[in-house]
């Protein structure tokens, strides 16, 4: 009998203390939904921001990224202090989690920190042809974390911020422009001006191949069953590989028909 009268105890204290909870529990559940809410309408509001403005693609997506986190982290802090969390306690853990996950996430701090001077020092933006981290692509989104490639074979390359921020990149679309160095060997019985002769002759014939600066031909080297050329042109990035395989193909076609 006295067993069950403490259960109705508790039974009573725990009725007692949701219903004097509950209106805390509605409010937070409100914050919540209302902050969600909030956070969905601002990331909008900063898309549509950027579509009317011309800025860079990768500063839209690293602030999108950053406001998202930082107004997620506020609308946690309202739910927590709503349930009644004390300020001074909440400040204490979020100082002891802050250090732990500062001591755990170190590689994270890195790559945000990396964002940063990506964004900073524009060593490339979204859209550029690049080499980095032993990967060849086209950079299609830069987050707060990491940098999305796209690569030839149309494969995602994940590379974090700080390893692109402490070494070395190379931006093909930095400069308008891109020289290009065909390398040619021909037999030591052929004519060395009449093939000089003909690969100018393709370059004067191609128009994504530019005029000046000049294209020149070099001799390279003397092999050991050829000697070898360079052939040497500029072109503009946009057409540049239309122009680097035109030449290589154009080069046999016409060695062939002048029996080089």
């Amino acid at each position: 009998m006295e067993r069950l009268t403490n259960y109705e105890e508790h039974i009573e204290n725990a009725i007692k203390w949701l219903w004097d909870a509950l209106p805390s529990l509605i409010m937070a559940l409100i914050i919540l939904f209302v902050g969600v809410y909030v956070i969905r309408f601002m990331n909008r509001m900063v898309r549509k921001f950027f579509e009317r403005k011309d800025y860079d693609p990768a500063l839209e997506t690293f602030l999108q990224s950053f406001i998202s986190i930082g107004l997620k982290i506020v609308l946690f802090v309202l739910v927590i202090t709503q349930l009644g969390v004390q300020s001074s306690s909440l400040v204490a853990i979020v100082g002891a989690a802050g250090l732990a996950i500062g001591l755990a996430l170190q590689g994270s701090l890195s790559n945000f920190a990396g964002g940063v001077l990506i964004l900073l020092f524009k060593p490339f933006k979204v859209g550029d042809f690049v080499t980095a981290q032993g990967v060849d692509g086209t950079v299609k989104e830069i987050t707060i974390f990491y940098t999305k490639l796209t690569t030839f074979g149309n494969q995602v390359a994940i590379i974090p911020n700080g390893k692109l921020s402490n070494d070395n990149v190379v931006n093909y679309n930095a400069l308008p422009t891109r020289r290009d160095n065909v390398k040619v060997g021909i037999g030591y019985g052929s004519n060395i001006k009449a093939a000089k002769a003909i690969l100018l002759q393709i370059c004067a014939d191609n128009e994504n191949i530019l005029k000046e600066p000049i294209p020149e031909v070099y001799v390279d080297g003397l092999g050991d069953s050829s000697v070898n050329l360079t052939l040497r042109f500029w072109a503009d990035v946009a057409v540049f590989w239309s122009a680097h395989f035109y030449v290589i193909e154009e080069t046999k076609n016409r060695f062939d028909a002048a029996g080089i």
